[in-house]
């Protein structure tokens, strides 16, 4: 009998759902735990996915950070060069940090038609540098009324890991901080910048990405930047955040969709708002997850840095 009530409440909510897309053209992703309550109504066991229980360190990889990269479509164009001519980059010291820039680099830094940024394994040092720079250069409510300004008193500007860790630029950090306009943004996509960011937040320091006091909170503030300013939805910007994170903390992420693996859960069938927040993504979080967890078979013994 509670079974059957169960179902038809179930049942009634699911249409209620569908309903509501329907009517305001919401696409509504559906949650995981869909099949336990399916399995639930029919009187089946409910139990771990086994395609995704009990997977390898490379297995995950394979799905979190894949070799292939993961790409963000968000117009690029001719912001490496203003980034140099600002003096927030420093093309010598650019080649000398990478011993030579390979041709896509050059690219990057000098090119004006890159459609698109694609994270990989082997660029993400660089592309953390590069969005390091717009993010630390570029005119910000962030920078200019964030935690990094407000709580001046406590810790100066100057001296956070993302200023006065920045040794790659023409110019001092506190020259370049906050002080161009290199992506035209008004004053409310100012503000979706600051929402967006607060909800972003890094395993290796663990705050949000409005308060953006390492090399990885200023990098990820660049990317957002540069997509509210090409009024891209904020899924992609939280999934175009997640690609970065994932690579930049491959150990975090590995770990977590081995977590979410025990839990008979994909690593795709969790939002990348859900997976870029506190729970998962602060340094506490992350840290708990480890432990929940344990060593991943086959994962290598390295950690991330918030250098240059």
């Amino acid at each position: 009998m509670i079974k059957k009530y169960l179902s038809a409440i179930l049942l009634g909510l699911a249409f209620l759902l569908i309903s509501f897309s329907l009517i305001f053209d919401v696409s509504i992703k559906p949650s995981p735990l869909i099949p336990y309550v399916t399995a639930l109504i029919k009187g089946q066991p409910v139990s771990p996915n086994q395609d995704l229980a009990n997977l390898s360190y490379q297995s995950l990889s394979q799905i979190v950070t894949p070799i292939s990269g993961k790409t963000v479509l968000v117009e690029w164009g001719d912001v490496g060069q203003k980034l140099v001519s600002t003096g927030a980059i420093n093309l010598t010291k650019f080649e000398s940090r990478y011993g030579g820039l390979t041709p896509e680099q050059v690219q990057v830094l000098t090119g004006n038609d890159l459609h698109q940024i694609t994270f990989t394994k082997d660029n993400i040092q660089f592309w953390t540098n590069v969005l390091w720079a717009l993010g630390l250069t570029q005119n910000s409510k962030v920078l200019d009324e964030g935690p990094m300004t407000a709580r001046s008193d406590q810790v100066p500007v100057e001296n956070y890991a993302s200023t006065a860790g920045w040794t790659l630029g023409s110019k001092d950090a506190m020259e370049l901080y906050s002080s161009q306009q290199l992506i035209a943004l008004t004053q409310e996509q100012q503000e979706l910048v600051y929402k967006i960011g607060e909800n972003i937040f890094r395993p290796c320091c663990g705050n949000h990405t409005s308060y953006p006091d390492c090399n990885h909170g200023m990098a990820v503030l660049g990317l957002i930047e540069l997509m509210v300013s090409q009024e891209v939805s904020e899924e992609e910007i939280y999934e175009a955040a997640l690609a970065f994170n994932s690579y930049a903390f491959e150990n975090t992420y590995i770990t977590t969709a081995a977590y979410l693996a025990k839990q008979g859960i994909g690593w795709e069938e969790v939002s990348a708002y859900e997976l870029l927040g506190p729970q998962y993504s602060s340094g506490q979080g992350a840290a708990n997850i480890s432990q929940l967890v344990g060593e991943v078979p086959g994962a290598p013994k390295a950690g991330g840095s918030c250098g240059a």
